[in-house]
């Protein structure tokens, strides 16, 4: 009997995203920086919750440009005024609300929200640059970098670099995953349930971290005999930060090899061969993950294979998005 594959009805990641990128003129000059993918594919699965810091603090559109300063404040350009206090209240207001979402997509380039490489001007040290120029290109926004700091595990990604074909798949893959973690303690949990939760997740938190697939396991071993609140606290702990750490395609082959190797005993010489092919295949950089993926995943639900079908890593994230066809 066929296993039906998994749908995706249910949950629905609820995103924290910078306005402009979804098309509200709140930029400094009063235009905004709405990002197709971000209003498009993406939108028709999450939920998004709008934030600017700027506007939240009272600056309004148009207003001065900010910029960043080596002692880690945010001032505008001219100096004439520093919102450094204001925007670091927000920010810790604002992160009780954040704690409860799945991810963040936040504006590059903002000295408010960019998460990498802004360029960070003199603050009146002694012996730095005068000349308006940068003193370096290694700071990160105000409001961005309190929320990192507080939230090291909530999946947040600068739109430019969502670009990045391989960055994108990381990130939605993360944020769907942090979709059903929180769904599934949302809800009446029992020990056991973690159990299966754990046991559908395996094989794609062993692409991303065989350490971290090891310690999940030690953890959900535990589920009999641990506190419900010491449990989650550590499952959440150690789930969020193996799918952290990105899957190469070496980490690929191996989960795919894993996903094939209970399969294989109920199918014939030649479909073996075709699926051995496809993941070789992909390992050499010949052909994207979708490739074996698809095979691994028809073959499991043709031969009513329940632990393989059921496998998030085999669907983690809506099909339309079409995430995996890169090389």
């Amino acid at each position: 009997m066929s296993v039906p594959a998994p749908h995706w009805t249910s949950p629905r990641p609820r995103l924290a995203v910078s306005s402009c990128l979804l098309g509200e003129p709140v930029r400094y000059n009063g235009g905004h920086s709405r990002d197709r993918f971000l209003t498009g594919p993406l939108a028709r699965h999450v939920d998004w919750v709008p934030v600017c810091p700027e506007m939240e603090i009272g600056l309004g559109a148009p207003r001065p440009t900010m910029r960043l300063l080596t002692d880690g404040r945010i001032v505008t350009r001219d100096g004439t005024a520093d919102h450094t206090e204001a925007m670091t209240a927000l920010a810790r207001d604002r992160i009780p609300d954040l704690d409860g979402l799945d991810g963040f997509v936040l504006k590059s380039r903002s000295p408010s929200c960019g998460l990498l490489g802004l360029p960070r001007y003199a603050s009146g040290r002694e012996g730095e640059r005068t000349d308006g120029q940068p003193v370096d290109r290694r700071g990160s926004g105000v409001f961005a970098g309190l929320v990192c700091e507080a939230l090291p595990h909530l999946p947040m990604e600068e739109e430019g670099r969502l670009r990045d074909p391989g960055l994108r798949e990381h990130f939605v893959e993360r944020v769907f995953a942090q979709a059903r973690l929180r769904t599934f303690f949302e809800g009446e949990w029992r020990p056991r349930d973690l159990v299966e939760f754990h046991s559908r997740h395996k094989l794609q938190i062993l692409a991303h971290s065989p350490a971290g697939y090891r310690e999940t396991g030690r953890i959900v071993a535990q589920a009999g005999t641990r506190d419900r609140a010491g449990l989650e606290a550590a499952y959440r702990d150690a789930f969020g930060g193996a799918l952290a750490a990105r899957a190469g395609r070496g980490r690929h082959t191996n989960a795919l090899l894993h996903v094939f190797g209970p399969l294989s005993e109920r199918l014939d010489r030649v479909r073996r061969h075709d699926i051995v092919a496809a993941i070789e295949s992909y390992r050499r950089g010949e052909a994207p993950l979708s490739v074996p993926v698809a095979l691994l995943r028809h073959h499991a639900e043709g031969e009513g294979h329940d632990y393989v079908a059921l496998q998030t890593y085999l669907e983690p994230f809506p099909a339309d998005l079409v995430l995996r066809h890169h090389l």
